[in-house]
């Protein structure tokens, strides 16, 4: 019966997309479509693919209202002719593609990111709501800066995210409560994320992100709220750096600034020429280093000694140097050592001199690394 009627139906194909009325090629769109779907279960891949030839003709000359009705269905389907739901998917109008654009399982992740990086923010939407998103999607979706998409994001469990895309979502959620809202209650959110996103807010976001965070990170956030009002209280009176800086530069034109001069500097605490040191030896701004001598995660230091070409010794010197922060354990400098002797100097000094504090904090060890308050 399915041969004879796909058959008869093939035969009438050509002449209604050439010549045939608006009212036929509907009528038999609907007839192949219900042909398909009622055997899409029991059907060969061959068999698919004709199918799939027969409507990829067929869709092209219909409107999208009557599209609509076919996404839905085929949407649901794990053996979609694949050509078919392709087209839909990128098709302009939002109501034909979105139902394929989120649960059709059938489409690639290329065919996803095209649509991503081409289509509306209905399209978007979509996308982001699937229940698996990969990392290079959540970058391409991220790229439009839909603060709904990323608000869609943040609160899918099935998303993951590339260092650069949950860097995106903490600038983000800086502008918009319900993304920090999201980003905070992810259990996957890396700690450097969580310290740059509660030490840039106000304090009364502050507040809202500890009442809004799960009971497990309450007290690595009212650790990182603690450091931050004391970093605050600092800052209140700006630190003068132009004897530092002088002082430096000048051992540096002398071809004395070295593992054993900034180590001397690190075990007197003299705070302003550490950082000037790194500043200059890493040829980067000293408002790239100092927050980093502020926070209890030590591996933006890490990161910033190992583009400074200093050796380990002289980095646990400048980490241990510290005022105000909990001593590191020895797992922490384990860890830290490990890192510092895989990092490369080239990918070091890309990241400190180009990166975000997000990205500099960024470990090559895992993001699941706990963090010493609770941060998981």
């Amino acid at each position: 019966m399915i041969a004879i009627a796909s058959t008869d139906l093939i035969a009438e194909l050509e002449d209604v997309v050439r010549a045939g009325s608006p009212e036929r090629r509907i009528r038999i769109l609907r007839q192949v479509a219900s042909l398909f779907l009622a055997d899409a279960d029991r059907l060969s891949e061959h068999q698919i693919e004709i199918f799939d030839d027969v409507l990829l003709r067929l869709i092209g000359a219909v409107e999208a209202r009557t599209l609509t009705k076919l996404s839905a269905p085929l949407a649901d389907l794990k053996s979609a002719p694949k050509e078919v739901v392709r087209r839909l998917a990128q098709h302009e109008d939002a109501a034909v593609a979105v139902p394929i654009l989120h649960k059709c399982e059938c489409l690639s992740e290329d065919d996803l990111i095209e649509v991503a990086e081409t289509r509306s923010e209905k399209h978007l939407g979509a996308i982001a709501g699937r229940s698996a998103v990969s990392r290079s999607l959540t970058d391409a979706l991220l790229m439009r800066g839909h603060a709904a998409i990323c608000c869609i994001l943040a609160r899918n469990p099935g998303a993951q995210f590339s260092v650069a895309g949950f860097a995106t979502l903490a600038d983000m959620a800086l502008r918009d409560d319900d993304i920090a809202d999201a980003l905070v209650q992810r259990p996957d959110l890396p700690r450097d994320v969580l310290c740059e996103l509660v030490a840039k807010c106000s304090p009364s976001a502050q507040a809202r992100l500890l009442k809004t965070a799960p009971p497990e990170r309450h007290v690595a956030i009212r650790t990182l709220i603690e450091q931050t009002a004391r970093g605050r209280a600092r800052k209140a009176v700006p630190v003068d750096y132009s004897d530092a800086k002088a002082t430096v530069l000048a051992l540096n034109n002398a071809g004395q600034l070295n593992d054993s001069i900034v180590n001397r500097f690190a075990i007197r605490r003299d705070h302003p020429s550490v950082i000037a040191a790194l500043s200059l030896l890493a040829a980067v701004p000293i408002e790239a280093i100092e927050p980093l001598m502020e926070t209890e995660d030590c591996h933006g230091l890490v990161l910033a000694c190992r583009a400074s070409r200093l050796d380990w010794q002289t980095a646990v010197a400048i980490i241990r140097s510290r005022k105000g922060i909990k001593p590191v354990s020895p797992q922490q400098l384990e860890q830290a050592k490990e890192a510092f002797d895989t990092l490369s100097l080239s990918t070091a000094q890309r990241a400190i001199r180009f990166g975000s504090v997000s990205e500099v904090g960024a470990r090559p060890w895992s993001a699941d690394t706990p963090l010493a308050g609770g941060v998981h």
